[in-house]
């Protein structure tokens, strides 16, 4: 991953950077010499640029990411780490929650990934997508994350295939993570007090092996659980 900006860290734009995973990618990226960005509702930590957007509004994230692509004079690395889910049976989900799901998850990662292509095809830069092991495992009562989750994984497949040799995009696949995720959730749908679930930290080392790849080379998925994960595989 290379600078945009001659003398500086490279820009990496992360949605949903405020919180679990997102705030783990920016201090990362911080941390390793990069310029991190933030896309989210709430502030990331201080000193951190970023833009209050609702990704549910797909054309305000489009816009917000065009507002901090210029700001950071380029983009050479986009992570869409913002997701939600609102766990229940289908007949009981109001249409607009599911929909809202949906459109956070899936519809906003490609809206973002959309507006901030020119960057980073002009950076020779890398998008990290963020799916879920329920990407690639249906289970019950997660209808709404499940299609989403499930389209990400498609989404970034197919995306890899049309950026081939233009933009290196990786598909990150995490188990559980010990974040706020699970916080407003009936006690049903929360991890049991025996559930094994990973640092975001260590999730977040493995988003910057992916942004770090050379132009040329890309790692082209990435599955990062904890060890006794049971959603996986």
């Amino acid at each position: 991953m290379t600078a945009t900006v001659p003398g500086a860290g490279p820009a990496v734009l992360v949605t949903g950077g405020s919180s679990g995973l997102g705030a783990a990618v920016v201090t990362a990226v911080a941390k390793s010499g990069g310029r991190p960005y933030v896309l989210d509702r709430q502030a990331p930590v201080d000193g951190v640029p970023w833009v209050e957007c609702d990704l549910a509004d797909t054309r305000a994230a489009e816009a917000a990411t065009r507002q901090l692509a210029e700001q950071a004079g380029g983009l050479d690395g986009l992570v869409t780490a913002a997701g939600m889910d609102v766990p229940g049976r289908l007949v009981d989900l109001p249409a607009e929650t599911w929909e809202r799901v949906v459109t956070v998850d899936l519809l906003a990662t490609a809206a973002v990934v959309r507006a901030a292509l020119p960057y980073l095809e002009s950076s020779h830069g890398t998008v990290v997508t963020v799916a879920s092991t329920l990407g690639v495992k249906a289970v019950s009562d997660a209808t709404a994350y499940c299609a989403a989750k499930f389209g990400v994984v498609g989404f970034t497949r197919a995306l890899a295939a049309e950026l081939a040799g233009s933009v290196g995009v990786t598909l990150l696949v995490p188990g559980g993570m010990r974040t706020a995720f699970f916080d407003e959730r009936t006690e049903q749908y929360r991890p049991g007090a025996d559930a094994v679930l990973n640092d975001p930290a260590s999730v977040a080392a493995a988003v910057l092996f992916a942004l770090g790849q050379p132009p040329g080379c890309a790692i082209r998925e990435l599955v990062v659980c904890a060890e006794q994960e049971t959603s996986y595989p």
